[in-house]
């Protein structure tokens, strides 16, 4: 090795480590267009960080404490999305674009000076993840993708295929509901309950000692952009479909599902069979909510993912 290649190679490393060095566990806040996003580093691991998006739109982080052990091995870093949790609240309507949470994520990775990471998203945070590898794939080292949402038409056909399963009462009241726009009576709400309680979290949502303060998602972001519930859309992501683009990507991918996940796992299966490289995994006995409903076997599917990249490439 020349004394040239040998004196680029240890710059390399030297700055590697230095970006590494500055992901210390604590928290800030960074400015986004519209206001600003709280964000959190949690763990001491040296190992490549993950970037976590979670869901909604218009939902929290707080699900991915539930993930602090990865920590021992590399950084977490969640952040909430402007207009929900702990980052600034607004419910204007020109902030809430795709391309605008896009900005988000660039902004998060520029702050905190990421120059290689693993991407991670949980149903709409799963689009996300998508867009930002898209329009930035620089430093995305491989992606996973938790009980995705890519497309609203084959939501809502999955979301069909459920309902059917369940008692003729349910089907009934979101039949009547979804064609009268009424969304708000007792026999609707009912029927949300009983769809959660089957494909959403299935059993008891867990908590976590680092969940200290609390920090709501907004209703008004989710039902512009969704709509009232996970198996009516009505919102601007009506026409959402991003299927088409699931080939364009060349990073190692992970795709996981709940065995009752709204996020069915037919459906995910399809998705994973577009990208080449990718891995396909579900959790059983988890709905929707899989960090609640089996949180061992998602974090064992997300670490042993990792562990196949990492020596995949040395």
């Amino acid at each position: 090795m020349t004394r040239k290649i040998l004196l680029s190679f240890l710059i390399l490393i030297q700055f590697s480590i230095t970006a590494f060095a500055q992901l210390k566990e604590g928290e800030g806040k960074v400015s986004v267009q519209g206001g600003k996003i709280w964000y959190r580093i949690i763990g001491k691991g040296k190992g490549i960080p993950i970037l976590m998006l979670h869901g909604g739109p218009g939902g929290t982080s707080r699900s991915f404490y539930q993930f602090e052990s990865i920590g021992n091995d590399r950084p977490l870093i969640i952040f909430d999305q402007l207009g929900s949790g702990r980052s600034d609240y607004h419910t204007d309507t020109s902030l809430l674009k795709v391309p605008l949470f896009v900005e988000q994520v660039s902004a998060l990775v520029s702050s905190l000076q990421l120059n290689s990471f693993y991407l991670h998203g949980h149903s709409w945070g799963t689009a996300l993840a998508l867009e930002y590898y898209l329009q930035y794939p620089k430093g995305v080292k491989a992606i996973i993708f938790n009980s995705p949402y890519f497309s609203t038409k084959l939501w809502k056909k999955d979301a069909d295929i459920l309902i059917k399963t369940l008692p003729d009462s349910i089907q009934i009241a979101i039949a009547e509901a979804e064609k009268t726009g009424n969304f708000n009576s007792a026999a609707y709400t009912n029927a949300n309950t009983v769809y959660a309680k089957n494909f959403g979290v299935r059993n008891t949502r867990l908590s976590s000692d680092l969940d200290t303060i609390m920090a709501a998602g907004n209703g008004f972001i989710y039902n512009y952009m969704w709509g009232p519930t996970e198996f009516t859309a009505t919102g601007t992501l009506i026409k959402y479909d991003r299927i088409s683009s699931l080939p364009k990507i060349k990073v190692p991918a992970l795709f996981i599902t709940g065995e009752f996940d709204e996020a069915r796992p037919q459906t995910v299966r399809y998705f994973s069979r577009l990208v080449k490289n990718s891995q396909f995994g579900i959790i059983e006995g988890a709905g929707h909510g899989t960090m609640h409903d089996n949180k061992a076997k998602n974090i064992q599917l997300i670490k042993d993912f990792i562990a196949t990249v990492e020596q995949t490439k040395k």
